[in-house]
C-alpha cells in the first residue's frame, strides 16, 4: 500500500536549515551538517537511504526547494535524490506557477498549482502506478523543504515521518515545527549511527486507531 512519507534532516534545536538560507545557499549557514550521513560510509547511514530511495515511488517538494536543486549550484552528476543512490522517482512540485524553464530535463517534473493537498494526491497517482508497473510497494516521499512538511503534517496528509537528527546546534535558519503544531506520534524504530539518530514514527490521524499504525522498523 502507497504511504505518504515525511523524510528529513533536522538539527538538535529543531532546524531543517542553517540560518540565512537562499538561492545560492540554499541549506543555510552550516546547514551541510545536516546532511553528513547521507554521504557517509557507515554501512547503517547506506542502508537507511538505499531503503527510502529504492521504496520512492513519487517525491513531492515546495517550490523554493525545487528552485535550490534545479539552480546552477543545485543538483548533478553526482550529487541528487538519494545522495547518488540510483533513484529516479517522478518529482511532484508545490508552485503557484511553473517554471519558465527547468534545468534537470532528465528528470520527471509535474508542477502542480492548486495546492499541496492536490499534489499529494498527484504523487500518489504516480507512485501507484509505479507500483503497478514494477509490482513493488513504494511510497510518496516529502522530501522539504520544512514548511512544505510543516504544512502536510498540519492537514493530516502525513502517514510517517522519519526523522535523521544530526549532530548540530544550527541557532537559527527554517524551523520544522512552527508554533501552534501539534500532534500525535507512535514511535516504530530508531538506530544511532556515527553521524545522525534516524528516527521512524507513525503518525496518529484524527480517527486513526494506534493499532492501525505500521509496525516496520528502520532497525
Amino acid at each position: 500500500m502507497t504511504r505518504i512519507i515525511a523524510d528529513i534532516s533536522v538539527s538538535l534545536d529543531g532546524f531543517v536549515t542553517g540560518p540565512d538560507p537562499g538561492p545560492h545557499n540554499g541549506l543555510g549557514t552550516g546547514g551541510e551538517a545536516l546532511h553528513t550521513w547521507a554521504f557517509s560510509e557507515d554501512p547503517d547511514d547506506r542502508r537507511i537511504l538505499r531503503e527510502a530511495t529504492t521504496r520512492s515511488g513519487a517525491v513531492v517538494l515546495g517550490r523554493r526547494l525545487f528552485d535550490i536543486v534545479d539552480g546552477p549550484e543545485g543538483w548533478d552528476d553526482t550529487t541528487g535524490y538519494g545522495a547518488g543512490e540510483a533513484a529516479r522517482p517522478a518529482f511532484v512540485v508545490v508552485t503557484s506557477g511553473p517554471p519558465r524553464s527547468v534545468r534537470l530535463t532528465d528528470l520527471d517534473w509535474t508542477f502542480v498549482t492548486t495546492g499541496l493537498p492536490d499534489a499529494v494526491a498527484a504523487a500518489r497517482d504516480l507512485a501507484e502506478a509505479a507500483s503497478s508497473a514494477t509490482g513493488e510497494d513504494l511510497d510518496v516521499v516529502l522530501m522539504g523543504g520544512g514548511a512544505t512538511i510543516g504544512s502536510a503534517l498540519a492537514a493530516g496528509l502525513v502517514d510517517a515521518l522519519n526523522l535523521h537528527l544530526a549532530p548540530v546546534v544550527l541557532g537559527g535558519g527554517t524551523p520544522l515545527f512552527t508554533s501552534g503544531m501539534r500532534g500525535t506520534l507512535v514511535q516504530r524504530g530508531g538506530i544511532a549511527t556515527s553521524t545522525a539518530t534516524h528516527l521512524a514514527y507513525d503518525v496518529v490521524r484524527p480517527g486513526r486507531a494506534r493499532s492501525e499504525v505500521s509496525t516496520d522498523s528502520l532497525a
